[in-house]
């Protein structure tokens, strides 16, 4: 009896359930919900305002803002490089973290942390939209909006106290707006020192990060608590360290030889010349010296000229100043000076720099060659001899000229300034295609908090070259007045900067800047006139210490006027 009431009852589970399941699909089928309705499909123009709030965050910001532009390009570039910038990534990051690890690792007591395997998937981020400021600094300023859902592989091995513990990160999603500054700004590949990437601002810019991690196998990431936890300390921590003005900055070289500035000073003696050929029809040469630095746009050093001489003499010495020793080099060249006519050349040769060694005097004596092609069979010709003394002097390090201080960085206040306050220091630079209907002789005036600031009437440095040359040319004729050539001054140049002292940081307040032409004439037929004027906030400045920008004059066709703003605080 046991076995055969044991086979009814496994038959009349299976029954029970096959009935169950044909009642349940008929019930599902045949009774659905009479309140269910069709989607309504109504175009963004017929939408409340919060439907289409919820609508905003899947818009890309080219369409929400007119200030970011559409870059399919780039997404299709990123997407076709992608195996590429996966593996070169990958390495740049073991790169980097492997002596930070390094250096950390002894704090805690741990033995090793290596990357058992780091790559980042095959989804590539991408690019919703991009925006780019224009500023007046040696500098590039972009803030990409960046999402990207990825697949990476990151296992991370840990080994302390004999065990090994493995870390595993999956399904990576970032979700970012970052601000992303190249500078400064140089002339040799890649154009750029360094990358300097912050958040704006907390709220806007702070980025959305998802991810599973296993531990041991299992996604630590399920237990309950944990992952908003974990998401509110990966916010705050990156906010806390690249929030503006905190930024994270990646050297790409060095500035100072990207820039190549000055490393050393070269002395060269000419001293004479010898065997030099006849150019002139009476038998005999002209002969003078043309040096030049190769990579240097300075016009070239000349000797005198010694006239009828084919052995001259001059122990004349010239300094150049030296940016790159490597690569730079000294080309001398021979001419016959000529009073009618090109001058014809004699001859020339190089020096490598590289050649030279520093702080030793070194004796040359070079022959004189058509050109420096080495399969140029003209340059067996003899054309004579140069004797030259070269010694090659670097800068030490307490001799090194220092550029002007940073553009960037902002001094702090002077001593005695307000705990709360700071030093408000307005520059005016210049301005550009500022005209008048009746003259043209600009100043700039400056409102603030009652106060009246005015800069001098200057004349560009070239309109003081042109009238210096008029002078020049007038000066047996002192009737004549040669300003009278010089009617217009377009774009003046001040570089004279206010100062005040504020108990209270200007957050509310703004500037009122104007530029107005006097009349260089007496008389009472208009004597001023306003070719402009601009307002400008100083909540800006008080946020970010600094700007420097052109400015669109109001009421002025085609004028700017370039002011640099700065907010000096003692701390």
């Amino acid at each position: 009896m046991g076995i055969v009431s044991t086979i009814l009852g496994f038959c009349g589970f299976g029954v029970g359930i096959s009935i169950g399941l044909l009642i349940g699909y008929y019930l599902f089928i045949y009774f659905q919900p009479t309140d269910v309705k069709d989607p309504i499909v109504r175009p963004l123009v017929e939408q409340d305002s919060k439907s289409l709030q919820r609508l905003l965050p899947e818009i890309p910001q080219w369409v929400k803002n007119p200030d970011y532009d559409r870059v399919d390009w780039l997404n299709k570039f990123i997407e076709n490089m992608w195996p590429y910038l996966d593996k070169a990534i990958c390495k740049t990051a073991r790169t980097i973290a492997k002596p930070i690890i390094a250096e950390q690792i002894p704090k805690y007591k741990i033995d090793s942390v290596e990357f058992e395997a780091l790559s980042l998937g095959s989804l590539p981020p991408t690019f919703q939209g991009m925006k780019v400021y224009v500023t007046d600094e040696k500098e590039l300023i972009m803030e990409p909006c960046m999402k990207w859902a990825g697949n990476p592989n990151i296992i991370v091995a840990v080994k302390a106290f004999g065990l090994k513990a493995t870390v595993q990160v999956v399904d990576l999603q970032v979700f970012a707006a970052p601000r992303i500054t190249l500078k400064p700004l140089v002339p040799s590949f890649p154009c750029f020192a360094n990358i300097f990437v912050s958040l704006m601002e907390k709220i806007r810019l702070e980025p959305h990060v998802d991810f599973g991690l296993k531990l041991l196998g299992a996604d630590v990431m399920a237990i309950p608590g944990l992952y908003r936890f974990v998401q509110e300390l990966i916010k705050d921590q990156v906010a806390n360290m690249y929030l503006w003005p905190k930024t994270l900055q990646v050297p790409i070289m060095d500035p100072a030889k990207a820039m190549k500035k000055p490393v050393g000073i070269l002395n060269v003696k000419v001293v004479r010349a010898m065997k030099l050929k006849k150019k002139d029809f009476m038998g005999a040469s002209d002969p003078y010296v043309k040096m030049k630095l190769t990579e240097d746009k300075l016009p070239s050093k000349k000797t005198t000229v010694k006239y009828k001489n084919l052995n001259p003499e001059w122990n004349e010495e010239f300094n150049f100043v030296v940016k790159d020793p490597e690569s730079q080099a000294l080309e001398i060249v021979v001419y016959d000076w000529e009073q009618v006519g090109k001058h014809d050349k004699m001859g020339m040769n190089v020096i490598p720099l590289k050649e030279l060694t520093p702080d030793e005097p070194k004796v040359l004596t070079l022959d004189l060659l058509k050109n420096m092609d080495p399969n140029d069979a003209q340059n067996e010709k003899s054309r004579g001899q140069i004797v030259l003394e070269a010694l090659y002097k670097p800068f030490k390090d307490s001799e090194i000229p220092k550029d002007v201080e940073d553009s960037d960085e902002v001094q702090k206040a002077p001593e005695g300034t307000p705990a709360g306050g700071g030093l408000l220091v307005i520059i005016f630079h210049e301005a550009q295609d500022v005209e008048g209907k009746h003259h043209t002789n600009p100043y700039a005036r400056l409102l603030f908090r009652g106060e009246e600031r005015k800069t001098k009437s200057i004349m560009n440095d070239d309109k003081k070259v042109i009238l210096e040359n008029i002078k020049l040319l007038f000066d047996k004729h002192p009737l004549l007045n040669p300003t009278m050539y010089i009617k217009k001054n377009r774009d003046p140049r001040w570089e004279e900067e206010f100062q005040f002292p504020l108990e209270e940081p200007p957050t509310n307040d703004r500037i009122h800047v104007e530029v107005i032409s006097t009349s260089s004439r007496m008389g009472l037929l208009h004597p001023k006139e306003t070719l402009g004027y601009v307002d400008i906030n100083l909540s800006d400045v008080v946020s970010n210490k600094r700007i420097n920008e052109k400015y669109h004059l109001i009421d002025s066709k085609n004028g700017k006027i370039q002011i640099e703003l700065q907010w000096r605080t003692s701390g």
